[in-house]
């Protein structure tokens, strides 16, 4: 049985540790292992390949794999797998989700935290040498505690209810959409809205976390009319996907003080490029794609493919199983 790695990053966090690939070669001997950078010249292990485990892949080159049954990918997104054929195959995907989502989640509650707090401005005039205490209170929407104040999660997957959960147990009031609402209210979440009904959870939020998959129906999901739903007073925060904000309209709200603040972490276009206008948006915080870095996710991610590489090799479900139709 062969197992085809193919991840290159120029991030070097991103990139397969050599203990990953020598422990799976250790404690399921039965494994054939091939590692390549790029699916350049590799189509013998195309070919051969049952199991693969990959951020990306082409039509041409599923059409390779005539033995493949299973993907998985190392990240949480599975758009660019889902491509016709592969959706409408028996070919197994799993996601990341499990391993990306302890992470994530900690990092919304920083974004609430500065965006309460208003870090940025302080940090602003720290550059700058200059005591803002009087600008820091006086200028837009005073600092803020978070206990009391309503959460509007828009997505209740593996970072929306870890987010429930710690938000919470801060004395925030959590709301959130979901798909489902006859699956009840997840850990941490006192109501809960159908998707028809979002910018009714808009109206009551004082910070939205966008934590959903990008699939047709969340791609410019918040946009101009969504902005006008929610509070003056509000802030955005965005660990989803870049495309699920419409920047234009997001620049637009801020600068008309339509919203108080946003925090995105995902972008349309990254690297964000440096003559983006998103730059130069006084009461926007920008982080780099940052929010699943920690130094914990290889060991994660050993932990969930190789118990998935047990399950598999017995026949059982897998898990963190993605649902090819609905692209997540």
């Amino acid at each position: 049985m062969k197992l085809l790695i193919v991840v290159h990053n120029q991030l070097a966090l991103w990139n397969v540790p050599g203990w990953f690939i020598e422990r799976l070669s250790q404690e399921f001997p039965q494994l054939q292992i091939a590692q390549h950078s790029s699916f350049d010249g590799i189509e013998d292990d195309l070919r051969e390949a049952e199991i693969l485990l990959a951020v990306s892949l082409h039509a041409e080159q599923f059409a390779a794999m005539g033995k493949l049954r299973w993907i998985h990918a190392p990240t949480a997104a599975v758009n660019q797998l889902l491509f016709a054929a592969l959706a409408q195959s028996d070919v197994v995907v799993t996601n990341s989700r499990e391993v990306h989502g302890p992470a994530v989640a900690e990092h919304v509650m920083a974004l609430l935290f500065a965006l309460a707090r208003k870090i940025p401005q302080a940090a602003a005039f720290q550059d700058r040498r200059t005591w803002g205490q009087d600008s820091i209170w006086n200028d837009g929407v005073h600092p803020r505690e978070l206990a009391g104040a309503t959460l509007g999660l828009i997505g209740v997957g593996s970072i929306g209810r870890r987010v429930a959960q710690m938000a919470s147990a801060l004395g925030m009031r959590v709301i959130a959409t979901r798909e489902h609402v006859e699956k009840g209210n997840p850990d941490g979440v006192q109501e809960v809205f159908a998707p028809s009904a979002l910018d009714e959870m808009l109206r009551q939020s004082d910070y939205v976390v966008l934590a959903a998959p990008l699939i047709n129906a969340t791609t410019q999901l918040m946009n101009t009319e969504r902005f006008a739903a929610m509070k003056p007073e509000a802030c955005l925060i965005n660990v989803g996907r870049g495309a699920q904000v419409d920047e234009a309209a997001l620049i637009d709200a801020l600068r008309a003080r339509r919203i108080a603040g946003a925090a995105l972490d995902v972008f349309e276009r990254e690297p964000l490029p440096p003559d983006s206008p998103l730059w130069s948006v006084e009461n926007l915080l920008i982080t780099p794609h940052i929010a699943s870095q920690t130094e914990k996710v290889w060991g994660r991610q050993y932990d969930l493919f190789s118990d998935n590489l047990r399950r598999y090799l017995q026949h059982q479900p897998l898990r963190s199983v993605v649902d090819k139709s609905k692209g997540y």
